[in-house]
């Protein structure tokens, strides 16, 4: 009994005020209506975050996000090459495999970098893997990889043209950042990968990103092929080859965390 007082009174309350907090806090600027929905859910969770870290955690734990820069700029910018370079395979693999091409588009959408894309990495990252994660990892590794990735693609459920490939792509993703928060203990590292990988597969490339389409891009993509190979109307996230690029990126960081913690 005493045990799970413990755990409850350690990990399950807090989770649960922290998500209390959120939801309000999101319901509330939706009533004030903050223009931009994902500037709307990182403002959320970052007041979320504060108030239950001040108040019930009285500032004595960090969740990795502020950090000194000389941490968290070489981890942006390592997560950014692994985000960008995950992408460039993966939509490699569909060109080789299908008829799809790109072709000069209208132009990067700085616009749509602004409202949509660097705001939701953070957002995410806060929430998927800040506070309650951590708590949660603590407490379980396993099941903390695992509920919070199942709850990543939850998220997605309602995109526009998702696929049960896609549902799965998305699960492997809130994976693959879980292990990517492991591998420095800090949020930078998952917030680059996060962004590269949404900016170079929409903005860039032109697919879309997870149903969603930007306003512009600095390529089209043109052709056809098999939805399972191209992940159709979902973007490229919905196809097999970010499956098998996903597993392999995922068994990469697990060798390289286990590595790491044998070496210290």
């Amino acid at each position: 009994m005493r045990h799970r007082a413990l755990g409850f009174d350690r990990v399950i309350a807090p989770v649960l005020r922290f998500v209390f907090l959120y939801v309000a806090t999101l319901i509330l600027m939706m009533w004030v209506r903050i223009p931009f929905m994902q500037w709307a859910g990182l403002i959320s969770v970052v007041l979320a975050t504060s108030v239950t870290m001040l108040l019930w955690d009285r500032g004595q734990e960090s969740i990795g996000f502020f950090v000194r820069p000389r941490l968290a700029i070489p981890e942006l910018l390592l997560g950014s090459l692994w985000g960008a370079l995950l992408i460039a395979a993966c939509a490699t693999m569909v060109v080789l495999s299908t008829d799809i091409r790109h072709e000069r588009g209208g132009g990067f959408p700085l616009f749509d970098l602004l409202v949509v894309y660097v705001p939701a990495a953070i957002h995410e990252e806060l929430l998927f893997r800040g506070y309650a994660f951590q708590k949660l990892h603590r407490w379980n590794r396993p099941v903390a990889l695992i509920v919070v990735a199942l709850l990543f693609a939850w998220l997605h459920y309602g995109n526009a043209a998702v696929s049960w490939v896609g549902l799965a792509n998305i699960f492997l993703g809130g994976i693959l950042l879980g292990l990517a928060y492991e591998k420095y203990g800090r949020l930078w590292f998952p917030i680059g990968l996060h962004l590269a990988w949404n900016v170079v597969s929409g903005p860039i490339l032109g697919h879309e990103v997870s149903g969603y389409e930007s306003m512009a891009t600095v390529f089209v993509e043109r052709g056809d092929g098999s939805l399972l190979l191209t992940g159709g109307d979902f973007g490229i996230e919905g196809s097999i080859w970010m499956t098998l690029t996903e597993a392999a990126a995922i068994l990469l960081l697990l060798h390289m965390i286990r590595k790491r913690s044998h070496s210290t």
